[in-house]
C-alpha cells in the first residue's frame, strides 16, 4: 500500500504541456527549509515557465516497497531531498536506483547528492562496504565522511566543466550556491566511481566535488549544494527549472506511449 501524500494539488496545466508526477523522497518536516520552499517553487514553475508538477511525498521508510513494487518507476521524475540522516538509508538508496536504472529524470541535493555517490559505488562499483559517516559513525570505509569544515548556511563559488550537463542547466561555468551540510565525499573512492562511469563535473574553490552526473541518462543530477535554497523561491533555480523540463517531457513521452498502446 503506498504512503505517498500529494505535497499539494497541482494547478490546471496547458494543453501544451502535460502534468509530470514528481516523487519527492525524504522525510518531510517543517524544521527543514528545502521541504517548506517545495510548494513555493511547485507554484513558481507552474505560473511562470508552464512546467506542472504533481507531486507526491514518499518517507524514506516507504521508499524501499515502493521502489520494490514498481510505483516509484511509474513517476516522471525522483528527487531525493535534504534531511539527512533519513529515516531509511535503504530507502533512499532505492529511489536512486529505480530512477538510475529506468532512466526517470533524477536530482539528488545535500543528502541526496551524499547517497548518490553512495549507491553508484556500492551497486554500480562494488564497493558494498562503503559507508556514510552519518549512518555509520563508526565505519571503516567511508565514502561520506565529516566535512572538515561544516558548509552549514555556507555561499561559495562552484565551478563546472564545460560541455556537461551540469554546464548546460546552469549556463554558465560558475555559480554561487547555498549550502546546509556537514558531510561530504572522501576522495579515496572518487576515482573508482569515475572509472565505471560516473562524471564528477562540478568543483569549490578549493577543488572539493560538489556535482556529479550520469552520461547517457536522460537527466541524472546530484548537488551538494541545494539549488532549492536559491532566491526566495519565486524564481527558481536553473536547475530545479530543469529537472521540472525534463520531468514534463518523460511525461509527454509516457503519455504517447499509453496512446499507442490503447490505439495497438
Amino acid at each position: 500500500m503506498t504512503t505517498a501524500n500529494p505535497a499539494q494539488p497541482a494547478p490546471a496545466s496547458p494543453a501544451a504541456s502535460p502534468v509530470a508526477r514528481i516523487a519527492l523522497v525524504g522525510d518531510r518536516s517543517p524544521h527543514v527549509t528545502s521541504h517548506v520552499r517545495i510548494p513555493v517553487l511547485f507554484d513558481a514553475l507552474a505560473s511562470r515557465d508552464g512546467l506542472v508538477l504533481d507531486a507526491y511525498w514518499i518517507p524514506t521508510a516507504d521508499a524501499e516497497a515502493e521502489a520494490a513494487s514498481g510505483a516509484l518507476a511509474r513517476f516522471d521524475a525522483v528527487w531525493v531531498l535534504p534531511g539527512s540522516p533519513y529515516a531509511s538509508e535503504a530507502g533512499a538508496l532505492a529511489a536512486i536506483r529505480v530512477a538510475r536504472e529506468e532512466g526517470i529524470p533524477f536530482l539528488g541535493t545535500c543528502g541526496g547528492f551524499q547517497h548518490t555517490l553512495l549507491e553508484y559505488a556500492r551497486s554500480v562499483c562494488g564497493l558494498t562496504g562503503v559507508a556514510h559517516a552519518e549512518n555509520d559513525p563508526d565505519g571503516e570505509d567511508l565514502l561520506i565522511a565529516p566535512l572538515a569544515c561544516s558548509l552549514v548556511g555556507h555561499e561559495g563559488l562552484v565551478r563546472v566543466e564545460p560541455g556537461t550537463l551540469a554546464e548546460s542547466v546552469l549556463g554558465a561555468e560558475r555559480s554561487m550556491e547555498h549550502y546546509h551540510c556537514n558531510y561530504g565525499p572522501d576522495p579515496r573512492h572518487l576515482p573508482t566511481l569515475t572509472a565505471h562511469g560516473l562524471r564528477l563535473t562540478g568543483r569549490d574553490e578549493d577543488g572539493q566535488v560538489r556535482v556529479a552526473e550520469l552520461p547517457g541518462h536522460p537527466f541524472f543530477l546530484a548537488t551538494l549544494f541545494q539549488p532549492e535554497l536559491h532566491g526566495d523561491g519565486t524564481r527558481p533555480h536553473p536547475i530545479v527549472k530543469a529537472l521540472a523540463a525534463a520531468a514534463v517531457a518523460h511525461a509527454a513521452d509516457r503519455t504517447g506511449q499509453e496512446a499507442v498502446a490503447l490505439t495497438a
